[in-house]
């Protein structure tokens, strides 16, 4: 990363990317050229937040486990200068317990008038772009409205860490580190938060892949580092995970909440029963012998078009759908894990799952920093600053004037 006014030989350091040759540490910046000195102003703090799904991919390709996967990166992240790296997955603990509550609030509200079920997930970017541009409202109208993990990664760096920082949100740039392409979109797409002044969220996106080509690059041999904290010096000491097969587990946390909630029913193990394939699933809730909630997972666009057929055909009989653009989940992101000829390397897919599942699976309730981030921050649960930085609205083609005509 280079800055046009540092003179500085460490500042002059670039990185190879597809369009540009690799650039000499020794080569004089435009500012140096014309005998310009440093001007420290004009420095940002590098942010780089990364995904629980990017992890096994590094933990794979560098034959590491998921731990030393996570420092090396950090440790090589550091050494290019940059100066916080954190994990998003406090970033999903906010849109998972988020929607769980709207969950059950539609879940209650559901009548032959007011259609609010089944709820649609908005995690996934390519899911919800096609969902605005191509469906519109009948489909928006279902869609979370909580942020996803990546918007709400942005409000807690550029406001919450800021502030704890005494930063303004433009003195940082934040980068994101995913697992596919559609979360550069996301970051471009994003609406400007109020309390970020102006400021996106995300200023850059790179998927699991570039990173990947950036550090075979370079000096893979620097010494490692902990994950940070956006909590003082407080470290990471070690990665969990949501309780999803390839994702953040949108559906097996909203499932038992919903369970507990409306049915007081204590679900422990979500048990997945594949319909059309392997990439459509339902789970269900039975009581007294009836089917009181019944969840799906449709991952890749060919489950997602039977759905949506469904859908305007009302005949689609779920209360909620985990949606996903890619087929596999997002392990299987097209920004990481591909051959040299673009295809999946199905080797390394299977090497990746297998050290997913085994990270620790960590439940959004119960994390007392999520807690304490609600009071401090958000000025408590329920309240207007939870609902306007946690939740979005949705630009969408009008379609129709009502909802789905879906009948249970």
């Amino acid at each position: 990363m280079k800055c046009e006014h540092c003179t500085r030989k460490e500042c002059s350091k670039k990185t190879k990317t597809d369009d540009q040759e690799n650039v000499s540490a020794d080569a004089p910046s435009p500012a140096q050229e014309n005998g310009e000195k440093c001007d420290t102003s004009k420095h940002k703090v590098l942010v780089v937040s990364v995904c629980p799904q990017s992890l096994p991919y590094f933990a794979a390709k560098f034959n590491l486990s998921v731990t030393d996967a996570s420092r090396r990166l950090c440790g090589f992240l550091k050494s290019l200068g940059v100066h916080y790296v954190f994990d998003t997955t406090i970033a999903a603990d906010f849109s998972i317990l988020e929607s769980q509550k709207e969950f059950v609030r539609r879940y209650r509200q559901h009548s032959e008038e007011e259609r609010t079920l089944p709820m649609l997930t908005s995690a996934c970017p390519g899911w919800v772009r096609y969902a605005e541009r191509v469906l519109g409202r009948p489909i928006t109208a279902h869609l979370c409205t909580a942020k996803s993990p990546q918007q709400v990664m942005g409000s807690l760096v550029k406001d919450y860490f800021a502030r704890q920082q005494n930063l303004s949100p433009e003195k940082i740039f934040h980068v994101i580190v995913a697992p596919c392409y559609d979360k550069k979109l996301e970051a471009l797409q994003e609406s400007l938060p109020p309390a970020l002044h102006g400021s996106r969220g995300a200023d850059c996106v790179l998927t699991s892949g570039e990173i990947a080509q950036i550090m075979e690059q370079g000096d893979l041999s620097v010494r490692d580092a902990a994950v940070d904290t956006l909590f003082g010096d407080l470290k990471e000491d070690k990665v969990t995970r949501h309780d999803g097969a390839s994702s953040d587990g949108h559906l097996a946390h909203i499932f038992r909440h919903a369970a507990k909630e409306l049915f007081n029913e204590d679900v422990e193990e979500v048990t997945y029963r594949a319909l059309r394939n392997k990439d459509f699933q339902e789970v269900t809730l039975e009581k007294n012998g009836e089917v009181v909630l019944r969840f799906a997972a449709a991952y890749g666009f060919r489950n997602i078009q039977n759905m949506i057929l469904k859908l305007k055909k009302g005949k689609f009989p779920f209360h909620f759908v985990e949606v996903l653009a890619c087929a596999g989940g997002c392990l299987n992101g097209r920004g990481q894990a591909q051959t040299p000829d673009g295809h999946a390397d199905k080797a390394l897919l299977r090497q990746m799952e297998g050290i997913y599942a085994d990270i620790p699976v960590r439940r959004p309730e119960s994390s007392a920093h999520v807690q304490e981030l609600y009071q401090e921050w958000l000025e408590g649960i329920n309240s207007p600053k939870a609902r306007e930085v946690l939740h979005t609205t949705y630009q969408s083609q009008e379609r129709g004037t009502h909802s789905l005509d879906i009948k249970w």
